[in-house]
């Protein structure tokens, strides 16, 4: 197998182009056998001019040439081996995807592909090289992550100790904005007192959730010694409230009344007015209900949309009800719920399904309107906004993990790719 692979090599440097008197000029040479494909010289330098003009441009500096083809070597070598793993798997990138990736590469420097070409073809590289290499990076990469997913597992007692530390970390950085009602005990007081000092507090913090005024209800009852700032506490983190209140504040949402909390004092109530220095994630759900009628060969576009705008009139003038049209009409599978579509991310429906909903009030219904799915009538019957925080904060502890084992597992799985391949590198004439 050896000697047959160095019969390609010797192919490949004898490779000439004649001129007159059939002397011989050689075009390219190999450097590198790697399985039954080959680097050839002109990509190492190719790949050598690139980095060192993008060096130049950055003003960063090299190290030796010797020590820089071999890094250039090892790319080139690792790629043809991730290459012919992307042959076997039937990986392709199409003209169209990589002209998309290019354009999207010009518009992240603010050029136009035109410009970005001539940018390009000024550093010295020519622009179809330079396309196909990123080809290549689009394949490889590709290749690389179908390969190394499978080898990563993060349990959720990783994500649940990076959260933690994530946390600990972030946790100076937060900070509450305090409103603070004191129900004070008399001096000396006697169980009866505390009792009777328990119940105010509980009816100041009903009428707290009721929506009665903090600040007028902290002037009038509160104890503290903000009493006449509003119960005004000011911007305080974790770490400057006293324990007893850190512990319980800790983690919650703008607008919680938390107590009531017994001090020596009396009890305390404790509004979080704002909070900064914590990213919020709130994301839209939408609750809907919809009747579906597919036109078909027997049933028209026009009669389809018929059908349901007379639906819509007879709802409307109360005729009929729509949750019973829904079970008796809809084409859906929720037409056994009455056309009930559940909470749900607005952004997962049809395009033409979410832009209606997104142009309703609650109870509102939309005139029908065609999907890709068929003819639907629908109407909103609620909407609400939910904090996703946790759930980010879940996704990225998840990223990073992965993140982390992929740089470490895709470095073993090039390993052992060289390891179980052929590879004869040539020594370079220069």
């Amino acid at each position: 197998m050896k000697n047959k692979l160095k019969l390609i090599s010797y192919a490949f440097l004898l490779c000439t182009s004649t001129i007159s008197y059939a002397q011989e000029v050689v075009v390219d040479k190999v450097a590198a056998i790697v399985n039954t494909g080959v680097v050839l010289e002109s990509e190492v330098n190719d790949l050598i001019n690139t980095v060192k003009a993008q060096s130049a441009k950055s003003n960063q500096d090299l190290p030796s040439d010797n020590a820089l083809r071999v890094q250039v070597m090892d790319k080139l070598i690792n790629d043809t081996l991730v290459m012919q793993i992307g042959e076997r798997m039937g990986v392709q990138v199409s003209d169209a995807q990589l002209d998309t990736t290019l354009t999207n590469m010009a518009q992240e420097n603010n050029l136009t592909l035109e410009q970005f070409r001539a940018s390009v073809e000024k550093d010295g590289v020519e622009y179809e090289k330079f396309r196909e290499s990123i080809r290549t990076e689009l394949i490889t990469g590709e290749v690389k992550r179908n390969s190394v997913r499978r080898r990563i597992y993060i349990s959720p007692q990783e994500v649940t100790n990076l959260l933690s530390a994530m946390k600990e970390q972030t946790n100076n950085n937060v900070e509450y904005h305090l409103g603070h009602i004191l129900i004070e005990f008399p001096p000396e007081p006697k169980q009866a007192d505390m009792n009777e000092a328990k119940d105010r507090a509980e009816k100041v913090i009903q009428l707290l959730k009721n929506g009665s005024d903090f600040a007028k209800i902290a002037i009038a009852s509160s104890g503290g010694d903000r009493a006449l700032e509003g119960g005004d506490w000011g911007w305080k983190s974790i770490n400057e409230m006293p324990t007893l209140f850190s512990e319980i504040i800790e983690g919650k949402d703008k607008g919680a009344i938390i107590g009531p909390i017994r001090t020596g004092l009396g009890f305390s109530i404790v509004k979080v007015k704002d909070i900064r220095g914590r990213q919020v994630v709130e994301v839209e759900e939408v609750r809907a209900r919809h009747i579906l009628i597919k036109p078909s060969i027997i049933l028209s576009e026009a009669k389809a949309e018929a059908i349901l705008q007379e639906f819509m009139d007879k709802i409307l003038a109360g005729e009929a009800d729509f949750e019973e049209l829904a079970k008796e009409h809809s084409e859906g599978p929720t037409s056994v719920k009455g056309g009930d579509l559940g909470w749900a991310d607005p952004s997962i429906y049809d395009p033409a399904f979410k832009d209606a909903l997104a142009r309703l009030s609650v109870d509102e219904m939309h005139k029908p309107f065609r999907s890709s799915f068929g003819w639907h009538l629908t109407q909103l019957t609620g909407r609400r906004t939910l904090d996703a925080t946790q759930q980010m904060n879940e996704n990225k502890a998840y990223q990073m993990l992965y993140q982390r084992k992929f740089g470490m597992e895709s470095t073993r799985w090039i390993k052992e790719l060289r390891d179980e391949a052929y590879i004869e590198v040539f020594e370079s004439s220069k």
